[in-house]
């Protein structure tokens, strides 16, 4: 007997293959039967009639930072609600684990700094009763609803084995064999490789650059052979050059790495924007240089605009503007005398626009923003205007605009930049880089920087638009992408796809509805912190190994979500 019946679906199964209607029953947790519609005539103990919705399998997060999250939160929302079935954290180089107790205090104030993570919800939503990176695997295991598998932070390690000198220090020959140890002793307990970073923007609650910026090219090889001698493991590494360029020692300490590890190593985000037309071929340059070699670099791009929010009152990507941190840094009242003063301004629109800035100066067209939320009398009926009408209507420049309208509500404003690469040559632009061999939807930062972006949506904000929107691909194509595109990566055993044997991750939504609403701030986090949320549009239902955790965009309760770990969960994927 079936466990659950769906008949008549339209079914696109991940391969890429045509849409096609489909029966498909699920027993024990996995795809027992796909058939025809209407052929599975065996008895099931639940039915439902599918006709007009799509069947696709769960979809495949490949950069998230859940890892504190799924204690308070075992449902990962709102990725879960929008299909996504599998999410990969330990993102970055930070990771939970492995710890000592003496280090949980600085791991929270760094996860809060660098990855926008509430303090509080820190503090009063995680129990942080681990050190090795096993028992943190355990203390996960049959609590989540959704399947998770983790890298091991290379923060982690260094702090774990090096302890204040992980800040500034290179490890002794016996450190640096203890990481080697460490890193070993949890990919054997499941781990699924490496992650780290050497990012200019990631520094510690202290405003010190992470433990990992510190490392030599010699220990991120030794830490790369390890993960090589584990079955299905791979490396993550964020470079200051993923933000905009590559300069080429970065291109050739990435291509190192991955052919030391002979091992994937994914980074992101690739960022895709026609006015700045070198940026992709420079980004793919390292993917070519890796397959010559006998490596392979995956570029990890997000293929919708996400949705994000900025202040002057907290800390954001505002903040990571060459110079503009020892400004927003300030107590606020000095903030914003400094911010009023017309020289500094001027000083921090030159640093903006400068070459140094890389990415960051997409944000620094201050009349584009959108006005948010306000907070004072004088701002009244200010929200969802666009500055530059502002400014123009008061005969000032748009920044000084935007600085008035932040200064009277105490810096608390929320603004909303609207993206300069929302046009028509930029879109063909990202069609076009879908195509490379070495690039993959994802980049999502699920889990982080929670009260500033909401990434987790794209899935069906992606779906949407392909289906009544740019459709820049087809849905089989589309459906591919998010599920067995991510899960190849990875070498995800038995699922991405929607076939017999294969376990039961299953989205199926109404093609006609599918999309996601509007970002929106909610405080439903430990200590009642705030973060951006979204709801799924024509979600109707989401199963994880064969169990119902969403329903109509509600989830249902069940936590039948599997720890992930590499070898019992994970292939090996060859680079050559």
């Amino acid at each position: 007997m079936l466990d659950h019946l769906i008949k008549g679906a339209d079914l696109v199964d991940g391969t890429g293959a045509p849409a096609r209607k489909a029966d498909v029953g699920i027993r024990d947790g996995r795809v027992a039967v796909v058939a025809a519609a209407g052929t599975v005539t065996g008895a099931a103990r639940s039915t439902e009639d599918a006709d007009g919705l799509v069947l696709a399998p769960g979809f495949v997060d490949p950069h998230t930072h859940y890892d504190a999250q799924l204690f308070w939160d075992p449902y990962a929302t709102p990725s879960m609600n929008h299909g996504v079935t599998t999410v990969v954290g330990g993102n970055c180089g930070f990771t939970l684990a492995p710890l000592r107790p003496e280090d949980a205090d600085y791991t929270r104030r760094m996860m809060s700094k660098v990855e926008g993570m509430a303090l509080a919800a820190l503090e009063e939503g995680v129990d942080w009763g681990w050190q090795g990176f096993g028992e943190y695997l355990d203390a996960l295991e049959g609590r989540t609803a959704v399947n998770a598998g983790f890298m091991v932070g290379h923060c982690a390690l260094r702090r774990y084995v090096m302890g204040a000198d992980a800040i500034g220090g290179r490890p002794t020959e016996g450190q640096l064999a203890h990481m080697v140890r460490l890193l070993h002793e949890a990919m054997d307990a499941g781990a699924w490789g490496l992650s780290t970073t050497q990012s200019s923007t990631h520094s510690d609650g202290d405003g010190n650059p992470v433990a990992s910026r510190h490392a030599g090219p010699g220990e991120l090889l030794a830490l790369s052979r390890a993960v090589g001698e584990h079955e299905g493991t791979q490396i993550e590494a964020i470079v200051a050059g993923c933000l905009d360029q590559f300069a080429d020692a970065e291109i050739e300490l990435l291509v190192d790495m991955s052919v030391a590890a002979g091992r994937p190593l994914n980074w992101n985000v690739l960022t895709v924007d026609a006015a700045v037309p070198e940026r992709v071929p420079r980004q793919l340059l390292a993917s070519e240089r890796a397959r010559k070699a006998g490596g392979r670099i995956v570029a990890l791009t997000m293929p919708i605009l996400t949705p994000m929010n900025m202040s002057l009152g907290t800390f954001c990507a505002l903040n990571l503007i060459p110079g503009w941190g020892e400004v927003l840094g300030l107590p606020v009242q000095e903030r914003i005398a400094r911010l009023r003063d017309p020289a500094v301004r001027a000083e921090m629109l030159r640093r903006a626009d400068s070459k140094e800035a890389g990415v960051f100066r997409r944000l620094a067209d201050f009349g584009r923003y959108v006005i948010g939320d306000t907070y004072s009398p004088r701002n009244e009926g200010l929200t969802g205007r666009v500055v530059r009408d502002i400014a123009r209507e008061r005969g000032q420049d748009p920044f000084a605009c935007l600085v008035e309208i932040c200064a009277h509500d105490g810096l608390r404003t929320v603004l909303w930049p609207m993206p300069p690469d929302n046009d028509p040559a930029s879109w063909a632009l990202r069609r076009e880089t879908w195509e490379h061999e070495d690039v993959l939807l994802g980049g999502s930062d699920a889990g982080a920087h929670l009260d500033r972006m909401c990434g987790a949506p794209y899935t069906t904000r992606f779906l949407g638009d392909c289906l009544r929107g740019r459709r820049l691909v087809g849905l089989e194509r589309a459906v591919r992408m998010l599920s067995d595109d991510p899960a190849r990566l990875f070498g995800l055993r038995e699922r991405g796809r929607v076939v017999e044997g294969h376990h039961a991750d299953l989205v199926l939504f109404d093609p006609e509805r599918i999309d996601a609403g509007p970002a929106t701030l909610v405080h439903d986090l430990p200590g009642d912190s705030p973060r951006l949320d979204s709801r799924a549009v024509g979600i109707v239902s989401v199963r994880v190994n064969g169990v119902e955790t969403v329903r109509d965009d509600r989830v249902t309760g069940a936590v039948p979500g599997r720890v992930l770990r590499s070898g019992r969960d994970t292939r090996t994927v060859p680079t050559r």
